[in-house]
């Protein structure tokens, strides 16, 4: 491994980059993905894209009408950076993080750090104080951009030498108020190295200390250039929306990234939801989707209810990824629209999607094959060696991302023989494609079955009497573990033992019957992360 010169003044993040021995082998086979040696994002994103296509394209919108071109992103944009490096003193390598819900204010922020050769550290605005205290003293941030309406939990982090700047509130020191004073003239983008550090994800994760994911600024470009540009090909026409925060690498790269890289133009909705998504749709045109599973479930059950508020007309092309897409799901929405859902598997590690498939190459169940670009294959869990078509394994994948986690001995679980070891079971066939069994830790072994929890979810989805299913195994001293479904029942539906027998014969009925869940218990909701993704540990409780 041979790091290009860095631009960073502040070294910290490659000072803690894992050794070179720890690091996941990176291809880079498609020639768009030789990028030159001196490369800021930021610069790619917003000044090539004008330099290419002019400064008066639409590049972002709001639910209230609102649109910022691309000219007045940049003027926006190059005023935020000045700020950072004239008033606050942020140098090439401070780590700055941004809080705040999706607006064009945090676009511009996001832009503004990557132009000044800073890193950012981009984070939930539904993050309390304590998820935040960890994350700055990770990360060692120094600076903090934030919207002035989320300020009272990052100001109660009182972590020593963090400086605060709140933006979109009225005060004298205000982000917004400070780059009103500065002149409005181009401000020249650091040379920043290739693979410089551009930005520090945290893993959403589901427990423990979490995982800090640097990538670099050919990371940002090459996650365009590869599943953006092989397998969604957007258009510059294209209006992009979607339900994840900027603070989710899926949400960086499907509202900012994508878009961006081909002069289109992306509707940040502040407070998305399923309930919210069709009118906006509808409204603004919108011709990109970028979800998960459950807002198209809940998609098609608005369209469905007669209430005519579901207009999907202008929909081209839509990206499930978050969780594991359900064959009932992806058939519901193309028997509905027409559509085939571009199912994609990605990862904070890997920055975006790797494994996807999209127009004639989707297949409900199916993830699809490895993104232009990537590598993949399913090894054994103990040996590391490629395991026979047909047979269950960890996934494994190479490409130009990679895992390098901030200073974290869990790399070596991680990355094992030069792969990306994703903690998923997949099965590939013959054809090369790549069907999702289970997260690796929850394979259900009961009785000497190995039982995946998706396919038993997919099985109780198909039941008309059935919103949403999540399935554990939980302990048995018979069986060593027995399948529990979490169920959200139809409206009118009783949640009674005559429901619980309907479902579990359906399921026997359905797939193989010692697969059917042996427990069932009825909730009003399941527990979700604010991208959708399921929080299967919150069902499983300290008991279990």
């Amino acid at each position: 491994m041979h790091l290009l010169p860095s631009a960073h003044v502040d070294t910290f993040a490659r000072d803690h980059l894992p050794p070179a021995d720890e690091w996941p082998e990176l291809h880079f086979d498609l020639p768009e993905l030789h990028y030159p040696d001196r490369l800021n994002c930021g610069a790619e994103l917003l000044d090539a894209t004008i330099a290419a296509l002019g400064p008066d394209r639409p590049c972002l919108r709001t639910e209230d009408g609102e649109v910022w071109s691309y000219g007045e992103l940049r003027a926006r944009t190059d005023r935020i950076a000045r700020v950072l490096t004239e008033d606050l003193g942020v140098v090439p390598g401070n780590r700055v993080l941004l809080r705040g819900t999706t607006t064009p204010w945090l676009v511009a922020c996001w832009l503004a750090v990557m132009k000044a050769g800073a890193v950012a550290v981009t984070v939930l605005a539904a993050q309390r104080r304590t998820e935040l205290a960890t994350m700055v003293e990770i990360a060692q941030v120094s600076h903090a951009l934030c919207d002035a309406r989320a300020l009272e939990e990052l100001a109660a982090v009182g972590a020593a030498g963090l400086r605060i700047t709140p933006y979109g509130g009225d005060g004298p020191d205000d982000l917004l108020t400070l780059a009103a004073a500065q002149p409005d003239t181009p401000f020249p983008a650091v040379a920043t190295s290739a693979d410089d550090v551009a930005l520090i994800a945290f893993t959403s994760g589901t427990t423990g200390r979490p995982k800090g994911c640097m990538h670099f600024h050919r990371d940002v470009l090459a996650i365009a250039d590869t599943f953006s540009a092989h397998v969604l090909r957007p258009e510059p026409d294209d209006v992009f929306a979607g339900t994840p925060p900027l603070g989710f690498t899926f949400g960086l790269g499907g509202l900012v990234i994508f878009p961006m890289r081909v002069g289109a133009s992306a509707l940040l909705l502040e407070q998305p939801s399923p309930k919210t998504l069709p009118a906006a749709i509808a409204r603004h045109r919108v011709s990109v989707l970028f979800t998960a599973p459950t807002a198209y479930r809940a998609l098609l059950d608005g369209a469905d209810s007669g209430s005519g508020a579901a207009d999907l007309s202008s929909l081209r092309r839509c990206v499930s990824a978050g969780e594991n897409l359900p064959a009932a799901t992806w058939q519901a929405w193309y028997d509905r629209t027409g559509l085939p859902l571009i199912n994609g598997i990605g990862a904070t590690e890997m920055l975006h999607i790797f494994i996807s498939a999209a127009d004639g190459d989707a297949r409900p169940g199916v993830t699809g094959v490895a993104v232009p670009g990537f590598r993949a294959h399913v090894v054994d869990p103990a040996t590391g060696a490629e395991v026979p078509d047909g047979t269950p394994g960890l996934l494994a994948v190479q490409g130009p991302t990679g895992c390098r986690y901030l200073d974290d001995p869990r790399q070596h679980a991680y990355v094992r023989d030069g792969w990306n070891l994703t903690g998923d079971t997949y099965v590939r066939d013959a054809e090369g494609r790549f069907r999702y069994q289970a997260r690796a830790d929850d394979m259900i072994i009961s009785a000497g079955y190995n039982i995946a929890g998706p396919e038993v979810e997919e099985a109780l989805l198909r039941h008309p009497d059935v919103r949403e299913a999540a399935v554990i195994g939980v302990p048995d001293e018979q069986r060593g573990q027995i399948v529990k479904a979490f169920v959200v029942l139809a409206e009118g539906v009783p949640a009674d033992e005559g429901t619980v027998k309907a479902l579990q014969d359906f399921v026997k009925s359905t797939i193989s019957a010692y697969k059917y869940p042996r427990a069932v218990e009825f909730r009003e909701a399941l527990p979700r992360t604010p991208t959708g993704k399921l929080q299967r540990f919150r069902l499983r409780g300290p008991d279990l």
